[in-house]
C-alpha cells in the first residue's frame, strides 16, 4: 500500500505535498480490485452481496453461475459475471474455489462480448481472481492476455483500468512479461498513461513498471512514445504522478534509445529543477538519471551544465544521503570535466 507519511517541498515554483518514498515499491501500490462502479438496482445489489457473503453451499452456488456464463442470455451472463467478482473480491478464499469449479475459461471467452456493461464485469472478474496467486498460472494458461488486451483497447474508461491492472497481476510472473509486451499492451499502455485519468494512469505507470523490467518491453514503450507523457507528468503537480513517473523514467534511461527520448522530450530542464526543490527521494532518483545521461555523453554534460545543475549537486553532495552524495559527487566531476576531455565524445 503506499504510505500516508508526507513531505511538504518546492517543486517547478510550488509548494507539494509528496508522498514519502523511500524505494519503487511505495510509489506503486498494487492495483485494486473491484472498480465495476454501482450495481445495476438495489433487488440486485442485494441479492449479489447476498450470495457474496455465503458460506453454505457456495461451490453450487459457482457451478450456477458458470453455466450461466456459457448458455445464459446476455442478461443472465451479466448478473453471473457481476456475482462472481463480488465473490471474488468479498472473499479471498473463494477466488481459488472459482477457478477450480471452472469459471476462468468462460470469463474470458466473454470479454469479445459487444456488449460493453458485460465486457466491464468480466474483466473486473477476472481482475479480481488474478488477487490469489495460485490464479495467475490458470488465468495466463487459458488464454487471457490477447482477450485482455482487446480490452485494454475496446472497453470503457473502467474495463480499460481494470483490464490494465489484470495485466499487471499477471505480469508478477516473469515468464509472463515478453508475452504481454509482444501482445500489443505496451502501446495501450502509454497512451492510458498519456490520456486517462488518475486512477487509469498509476495502473498504466504499474503495469508499465512492471513490463519495463524485460528489455525488449522498454524499447517498445520508448518506440511508443512514453517519454512524452511521462516528462508531462513530471511537471504536473496536480497528476500526483511525480514519483511514478519518476521511478519509470529510471528504470527506462538504461537504454540510449530512452536518454535520447528524455533530451528530445526537454527533460534535462525538469530533471534539474527536481534536484534543486524535490523532495529527498525524488533528487536522488533525479540524479541518478542524470548520471546515466552524462556518462557517455558529452554532449549531454554540456547542456546538464548550462541548464545550471552544478551548484545544486554540489549543495546536494554536502547535505544529502550518503548514496546521493556519492552520486551528485560523482557527476559534478563529470560535468566539470575539461572541454578537451570531451573529443571524441559520443553525441
Amino acid at each position: 500500500m503506499e504510505k500516508e507519511n508526507h513531505d511538504n517541498y518546492i517543486y517547478m515554483g510550488r509548494t507539494f505535498d509528496a508522498m514519502s518514498i523511500t524505494d519503487d515499491s511505495c510509489a506503486f501500490s498494487d492495483c485494486k480490485s473491484d472498480r465495476s462502479g454501482e450495481l445495476t438496482s438495489a433487488s440486485t445489489e442485494s441479492r449479489c452481496l447476498s450470495i457474496a457473503c455465503a458460506t453454505e453451499h457456495s461451490d453450487d452456488v459457482i457451478r450456477q453461475l458458470v453455466s450461466d456464463l456459457e448458455s445464459g442470455s446476455i442478461d443472465e451472463q451479466k448478473e453471473a459475471a457481476m456475482e462472481i467478482r463480488l465473490l471474488a473480491k468479498n472473499k479471498p478464499e473463494n477466488r481459488l474455489k472459482i477457478a477450480k469449479i471452472g469459471a476462468v475459461g468462460p470469463l474470458i471467452s466473454l470479454i469479445y462480448s459487444p456488449n460493453l456493461q458485460l465486457r466491464e464485469y468480466v474483466v473486473t472478474a477476472i481482475l479480481n481472481l488474478s488477487l490469489c496467486e495460485e490464479n495467475k498460472e490458470v488465468i495466463t494458461s487459458s488464454g487471457a492476455i490477447k482477450p485482455l488486451v482487446f480490452a485494454l483497447k475496446t472497453g470503457t474508461s473502467t474495463t480499460r483500468e481494470n483490464a490494465a491492472c489484470a495485466l499487471f497481476r499477471l505480469s508478477q510472473v516473469e515468464e509472463n512479461k515478453t508475452a504481454i509486451g509482444r501482445s500489443g499492451a505496451i502501446p495501450l499502455l502509454v497512451s492510458l498513461l498519456e490520456a486517462g485519468g488518475y486512477s487509469a494512469k498509476k495502473d498504466a505507470s504499474t503495469a508499465l513498471y512492471s513490463l519495463c523490467s524485460v528489455k525488449e518491453n522498454k524499447i517498445r514503450a520508448v518506440e511508443s512514445g512514453i517519454m512524452k507523457p511521462l516528462m508531462a507528468l513530471m511537471v504536473d503537480l496536480e497528476s500526483k504522478m511525480v514519483d511514478k513517473s519518476a521511478f519509470l523514467l529510471r528504470l527506462l534511461v538504461s537504454l540510449p534509445e530512452a536518454r535520447k527520448a528524455v533530451v528530445d522530450e526537454d527533460g534535462i530542464p525538469v530533471l534539474v529543477e527536481i534536484i534543486e526543490d524535490g523532495s529527498r527521494e525524488l533528487k536522488e532518483i533525479a540524479v541518478a538519471i542524470l548520471l546515466t545521461l552524462c556518462e557517455d555523453n558529452a554532449v549531454y554534460r554540456r547542456m546538464v551544465a548550462r541548464e545550471g545543475a552544478i551548484p545544486p549537486l554540489v549543495a546536494l553532495s554536502q547535505s544529502g544521503t550518503s548514496r546521493t552524495k556519492q552520486k551528485a559527487e560523482t557527476l559534478v566531476k563529470l560535468l566539470r570535466q575539461p572541454r578537451s576531455g570531451d573529443i571524441g565524445a559520443r553525441a
